[in-house]
């Protein structure tokens, strides 16, 4: 099993270092654990370079019967941990970055509060790794913007629905508007964050439902700080969720913020996990628990009654 783990960090980041500090192991270990793996199945897996590692072509289909079986061993230890008492044990949450810095204190507050001994582990991805790691037994819930998407099925709970709004620096003409139309996105230089951001995707989406060409800037920012700090300084204007608006523009006194009319341009967020976990009534159990904490955010709760089940589309 650690093999497999080590070989399948690799056919993942494709480095060996990143690998293993993924893993939470030595760079050695990690190389041992790999070549032990090739001897074992009397098979190359991995071509090593001076620059980078490249995964062959039978090390591919290897990886994804062992992200099978890790997956399978990760549901047989959730389930045996489940059954012995629930919201105990580790958790590993992943949350996608244009959630996590708004979302997480009121996430970590109610597990500090009401889940004292849950051992919870917050890994911050982009959501094709986080989809990644969910389907190989790496996290076990994930809190991202739904659907989920991925190649591998979800079971979504969504939590609630939130607007964009559209930032812009304070001497701009639309600076401090409400109901302004989507369509003023036409005249605009919207910047946008890089690729594998599911916000970018959702940002041009918008943009292309009213006909602006969206994206055709090379500015590009990593985070939705550097984003914000882009349009501070006169670049353009950006899209931000809604409960990243009070933490992102008390970063700067140059930000203005416009308001759409409705319906207003939004994403939903919620919970993503495998189906048939074992932990499922935790999550419904833990997806209410936010509901009810999320609704001091600037967001509409979600009236649900059943999961989702998601599909293969993007986010």
């Amino acid at each position: 099993m650690a093999q497999l783990r080590a070989f399948t960090a690799v056919a993942e980041h494709l480095h060996f270092r990143d690998a293993a500090a993924a893993i939470g192991t030595s760079q050695p270990a990690l190389s041992g654990a790999v070549a032990a793996l090739e001897e074992a199945l009397g098979a190359q897996l991995v071509e090593r370079t001076t620059r980078k590692v490249i995964v062959t072509p039978l090390g591919e289909r290897v990886a994804a019967h062992a992200r099978r079986v890790l997956g399978a061993l990760h549901e047989l230890t959730e389930e045996v941990e489940a059954a012995r008492r629930p919201f105990t044990g580790p958790l590993h949450l992943g949350v996608i970055p244009t959630v996590a810095p708004y979302l997480l204190p009121t996430v970590l507050r109610l597990v500090r509060d009401s889940y004292p001994d849950l051992e919870l582990h917050v890994h911050e991805e982009r959501t094709p790794s986080l989809l990644e790691g969910l389907a190989a037994g790496r996290l076990d819930v994930l809190l991202l913007a739904l659907p989920a998407g991925g190649a591998s099925p979800t079971r979504d709970i969504p939590l609630f629905d939130e607007d964009f709004v559209l930032v812009t620096p304070p001497e701009h003409d639309l600076a401090g508007r409400i109901d302004v139309p989507r369509d003023v996105l036409l005249d605009l230089d919207v910047l946008l964050l890089e690729e594998g951001h599911c916000l970018r995707d959702q940002a041009l989406d918008i943009c292309r439902e009213v006909g602006a060409d969206a994206g055709g800037s090379t500015t590009r920012a990593a985070g939705l700080s550097t984003l914000v700090q882009l349009v501070a300084g006169g670049l353009g204007v950006t899209l931000l969720p809604a409960t990243a608006l009070d933490v992102e523009a008390g970063r700067t006194d140059r930000l203005a913020a416009v308001r759409f009319a409705a319906p207003a341009p939004g994403r939903r967020i919620g919970l993503a996990h495998r189906p048939g976990s074992a932990r499922t009534p935790e999550y419904d159990r833990f997806a209410a628990a936010l509901r009810e904490a999320l609704g001091e955010l600037p967001v509409r709760i979600t009236d649900w009654s059943s999961p989702q089940r998601g599909h293969t589309s993007g986010t």
